[in-house]
Formats: structure tokens, C-alpha cells, sequence
């Protein structure tokens, strides 16, 4: 949830202080060069921001409360039997928040529900995840892809997002590039709107330029292997920041962050640090998950007024918190 002057993320910020307190105490690319030189040409934008507060004060309560209805999130997250700790973190904390949550795994486990894709191939598996999701999306058009490792703030997300059209191919989070590749690493989270989830499906047929099991002369991670797909359908990884420029999307945890911000810029710790709409880390413990999720949604300064400019419900029938 969204409140004026930074509330939130102040929430955020408290949430990775105890982590760290806590903690202190206790290349080469493929082809898909001739084929997207015309869709490069054609590449506009690198950088998603999010609104600014300023831009939504421009729309109407009627406008806000239509976009906060329409924004919501298919979860795809990625588990195996080895992360079982992670991936029983991972349902108790911030899947809570998707508007639809699917764990998919390489082998079924008898302690935790998940859809069992049998498939012990990394990039293999994610496809048939994706496919599933793209066949039961229902009226969801924002998918965010993940590995239970990872932290999301799902509501910042929503915000990341809000003003953005699903019908138009958004691939994003935090952008890399490996020789010319450029592509969003996984270990951050991925997004991708319907479209791009569409023209995915449609390059999926294509073994030529989307193999399944990938190529005998190299191995592709599988988020490489995925922008290789995409660039093909003139799909391409675009950072996720603020509405001032400041990454959101994190492949570090929140107390990793603060604790290097704290030796660079000692003055400014938490401006040094994050951004106020960050909506993952990664490299958490589940118990520092835990802690992120009290810092998050429950720890509040008392008399705080709020005045919340967006409200996101959670999914109905819900029990997050």
C-alpha cells in the first residue's frame, strides 16, 4: 500500500534495519542479431519508471480506483524440493499479496502443494510454467515471475505498473547485459505484461530461435535463454526504477544494502540505500523474510495520519497480512 511521504518504504527501511540487526548479532550471447536490428530501431525506451505523485494527481478519484481495480499480478514462482525452507517462506510471507500464486516445481514434495512439472531442466521448466500461467491467467495480465529466494513487495509492484498497459510488451525488473544480450536477471524477479507473455507463447513454436532444451554448444542460464526468445519478437529487458531514476528491482537483501550504504554514505544511509517503491530483494533468510513482512505491513509509528492516495485489496478470500 501507497501512503504520502514515503510511509511505506519507511515500513521497508525499519523491516531491513531488524534483518540487520538480526544478522550482526546471531559472455557469450546467441544469434537474434539480424532478426531484432529492425525491432532495436524501433526501441524507444530502456528505462520503466514509475509515476510520480504529481502525474497522479492529474487523474481523477474515479481514474485512480479504475486503474488499482485493473492491476493484478499472476505470481510464477519457481521452487524445488532442495529450497524447501525457502519455499515454505515464500507461501507464508509476500505470496500472500499476488492476486493469483502458483508455485511450480521439478518434483513434487510431500510437505508442500505445488504444480509438479516433472522436468529437472531449468529453462525447460520455466517454459512450462509460463505456458501454464499463460493458459490460466484468466483475466489477469501482469505476471511476476520469481524464485522463493527473493522478497516482493507486491503493492509496489502494482504501482510500478499502474499507469502501464498491459496490451503493450513490458519484459522489466533489473536489467543486465552480457556481451550484447542485454536481459532482466532473475534472482531480482521478472515482470511481463500479457503481451509479452503472448508473443513468448508464439516463439515458443519456433525451435529455430526458441529451443526448449537450448544448444548443444552453449548453456544459456535460463533468464538469458528467456531475453534470447523475446529479442526475437522484438521483446526487450527495460530496467524498473522510480519515478527519480532509482532501481526498485534488488538482487541483494534489504540489511546487504543498507549495510554497504552505511560505509559509503554514512550522511544519507537510507536515501544511499533504496528506493522508497523498491519491490524486491533477494538473498534473505526466511526468517529475515519474516521480519521484512512485519517491517512491511504491520510496524507503523503511532498517530501516523495516513492519506493513502491508492489502495490495493488483496485477493478476496485472502489471509495476508
Amino acid at each position: 500500500m501507497l501512503s504520502e511521504g514515503g510511509s511505506f518504504m519507511k515500513g521497508v527501511v525499519l523491516g531491513g534495519l531488524f534483518c540487520l540487526v538480526v544478522s550482526l548479532l546471531s559472455s557469450f550471447s546467441p544469434g537474434a542479431e539480424s532478426d531484432s536490428q529492425t525491432a532495436d530501431h524501433h526501441h524507444h525506451h530502456h528505462h520503466v519508471q514509475a509515476p510520480s505523485k504529481d502525474e497522479l494527481k492529474l487523474l481523477s478519484d474515479s481514474q485512480l480506483q479504475a486503474l488499482t481495480d485493473q492491476v493484478r499480478i499472476y505470481c510464477v514462482i519457481m521452487v524445488t524440493p532442495k529450497i524447501l525452507v525457502h519455499w515454505a517462506a515464500a507461501i507464508g510471507t509476500w505470496s500472500r499479496h499476488c492476486d493469483k500464486s502458483v508455485f511450480y516445481t521439478s518434483e513434487s514434495s510431500k510437505a508442500l502443494e505445488a504444480l509438479d512439472l516433472n522436468e529437472k531442466d531449468d529453462w525447460a521448466r520455466l517454459r512450462k510454467a509460463l505456458k501454464h500461467a499463460y493458459d490460466h491467467a484468466g483475466d489477469l495480465r501482469w505476471f511476476f515471475v520469481a524464485q522463493p529466494t527473493t522478497f516482493a513487495i507486491i503493492e509496489n509492484l502494482k504501482y510500478l505498473v499502474l499507469t502501464k498497459n498491459p496490451k503493450e510488451p513490458f519484459y522489466l525488473g533489473n536489467a543486465m547485459k552480457s556481451g550484447e544480450l542485454e536481459y532482466v536477471a532473475f534472482d531480482s524477479g521478472i515482470v511481463l505484461s500479457y503481451e509479452a507473455l503472448r508473443r513468448l507463447m508464439d516463439v515458443f513454436n519456433d525451435e529455430d530461435k526458441c529451443p526448449e532444451r537450448g544448444r548443444a554448444l552453449w548453456k544459456l542460464s535460463d533468464d538469458k535463454q528467456l531475453a534470447v526468445c523475446l529479442k526475437y519478437t522484438g521483446v526487450f529487458a527495460e530496467n524498473g526504477e522510480d519515478a527519480e531514476g532509482k532501481r526498485v528491482f534488488n538482487s541483494q537483501s534489504l540489511n546487504t544494502l543498507i549495510t554497504n550504504s552505511m560505509n559509503d554514505n554514512p550522511n544519507s544511509v537510507v536515501e544511499g540505500c533504496c528506493s522508497d517503491m523498491a519491490v524486491t530483494f533477494n538473498g534473505m533468510s526466511p526468517n529475515q523474510m519474516q521480519v521484512m513482512m512485519y517491517g512491511v505491513y504491520r510496524l507503523r509509528p503511532y498517530g501516523h495520519d495516513f492519506h493513502d492516495m491508492l489502495t490495493f485489496n488483496p485477493p478476496e478470500g485472502s489471509d495476508n497480512d
